[in-house]
């Protein structure tokens, strides 16, 4: 089997459109003291962001456009993480660590 049909044997997701009120109650159940992330855009800038119905409706257009598209661009798959030490653990080496 060659790598292109081992690609075309995978399983396909079909994902939904977002809708105004799923995209907005996601963007508001973030935390607002959680780090910025490679963008630097706080998730507090997004929701005020957001209340603009005007901007929210663009915001959702691209969004759906990308999940039509069958692609979510590699920019948005990338986090920062901070890893905050605990009493008595020596290594950070395993997950049942954190």
């Amino acid at each position: 089997m060659d790598l292109l049909e081992e690609v075309s044997s995978k399983l396909v997701t079909n994902w939904s459109s977002f809708s105004e009120e799923e995209f907005v109650s996601a963007i508001f159940k973030c935390n607002n003291l959680l780090i910025e992330g490679p963008d630097k855009l706080l998730w507090r800038h997004l929701k005020r962001c957001v209340k603009d119905v005007t901007f929210l409706r663009k915001l959702i257009v691209i969004a759906n456009a990308y999940i039509k598209l069958g692609h979510w661009p590699s920019h948005f798959k990338v986090s920062t993480s901070i890893i905050i030490p605990k009493l008595n653990k020596k290594l950070y080496d395993f997950l049942k660590t954190f």
